[in-house]
């Protein structure tokens, strides 16, 4: 026999201490869960009202504004674009779209290009402010008014570069809406992998916040981020996910992106893998912009189960709504539309029989009374 022997009331006492740390760990989490269930309620809610201004300037006159696109492969910066255009006729603004081809130095002809134009207004739709700081400060310079849209890491005024504001849904929110859904499909088990471009500041935000959410699921895990570069994606995702598939196996349980582009190429890796589209792992949850083919793969359960989309036509609409505010001399509105998670169960509202997020709240007769069309 031992001579070191423990007295059964130690252990008995040990005993009781270690159930209470499990069961104020298991609280914890329960509580945690409850909280993500009630914020994935709350976000994928349909027919939200209308929280955006409701008063303005009338239209500001014969204008031209260059919409300059990071990427019109992309499928955020393109509807954007498109509803700005839609936007800029009814309130009978000269429109052009300048495509920025996905890579920085096409960022900045382009920006130049519609510079030499001599416009009244440019919108960086999702061109990173910083990125091309250079170029918008001369633009700023020459009199021209410069808005953005997913252009900086938060909404609102940017000094520096001079922004006059930053279009956006919170991304922080659409990061953490994002996670929280797989903390709540996983019902709290969630194998992580976060992808991303850190080229882009609102990516790193998004990033950001979706690890934070899983992290604050103790039985979820953040298995990897990965910085891929948004401009090459076509090239790098397919062999990424196969790596990602051998590396961590059934460990992996849902891929998180800040934009549904990464996914168009991933799929198709999942398929050769031999992985159920329906009902398999990982699965699929977009951190924004709500493209067309991210609509469809939820529709038919093809590896994608959500997106938080973005309200793109009505965020070229305010884009539109910011600049001619500038042009009146007025402070911009300070609307930042709430998040929205498109899912299997909601897909027949807000836009998504026709594969966008277009909200049924009447925004497009609400600017036209504000300009007086």
């Amino acid at each position: 026999m031992s001579k070191f022997r423990v007295p059964q009331r130690a252990l008995l006492a040990a005993a009781v201490v270690l159930a209470a740390s499990a069961a104020g760990v298991q609280a914890a989490d329960d509580a945690y869960l409850t909280e993500a269930k009630a914020y994935i309620a709350k976000v994928t809610a349909s027919g939200a009202p209308w929280t955006g201004p409701t008063t303005g300037p009338k239209a500001q006159g014969k204008k031209l504004v260059i919409y300059v696109s990071q990427d019109q492969r992309n499928g955020g910066a393109q509807g954007v674009g498109d509803g700005a255009k839609e936007a800029a006729k009814v309130i009978g603004w000269d429109y052009r779209i300048i495509d920025g081809q996905g890579t920085v130095s096409q960022h900045t002809t382009a920006l130049n290009e519609a510079i030499a134009l001599k416009p009244d207004g440019i919108i960086l739709g999702t061109i990173d402010a910083k990125e091309q700081a250079p170029v918008v400060e001369h633009a700023v310079k020459l009199g021209i008014k410069v808005v953005g849209w997913h252009s900086s890491g938060a909404p609102g005024p940017v000094a520096d570069p001079p922004v006059i504001t930053n279009i956006t849904t919170e991304p922080v929110e659409v990061g953490k809406a994002a996670a929280l859904y797989a903390v709540v499909d996983s019902n709290g088990t969630a194998g992580t992998v976060v992808i991303g471009d850190n080229l882009y500041a609102i990516s790193t935000v998004k990033t950001d916040a979706a690890t934070a959410a899983v992290k604050g699921c103790k039985g979820c895990t953040t298995l990897a981020f990965e910085d891929t570069p948004i401009a090459d994606v076509a090239n790098r995702m397919p062999q990424l996910t196969t790596t990602l598939l051998a590396k961590y196996g059934k460990k992996w349980t849902y891929a998180i992106a800040v934009n549904d582009l990464w996914f168009d190429f991933a799929a198709p890796s999942l398929q050769a893998a031999g992985i159920n589209p329906d009902g398999g792992y990982p699965r699929m949850i977009s951190a924004g912009d709500g493209s067309v083919p991210a609509f469809q793969r939820i529709r038919e359960h093809h590896y994608q189960i959500g997106t938080v989309a973005e309200p793109l036509n009505l965020h070229g609409w305010l884009c539109i709504d910011e600049l001619n505010r500038a042009f009146a001399g007025e402070k911009p509105s300070g609307f930042v539309p709430p998040p929205h998670l498109f899912i299997a169960a909601n897909l027949d509202h807000d836009g998504g029989p026709n594969n966008n997020y277009d909200p049924e709240n009447g925004y497009r007769d609400i600017y036209k009374k504000i300009w007086g069309m």
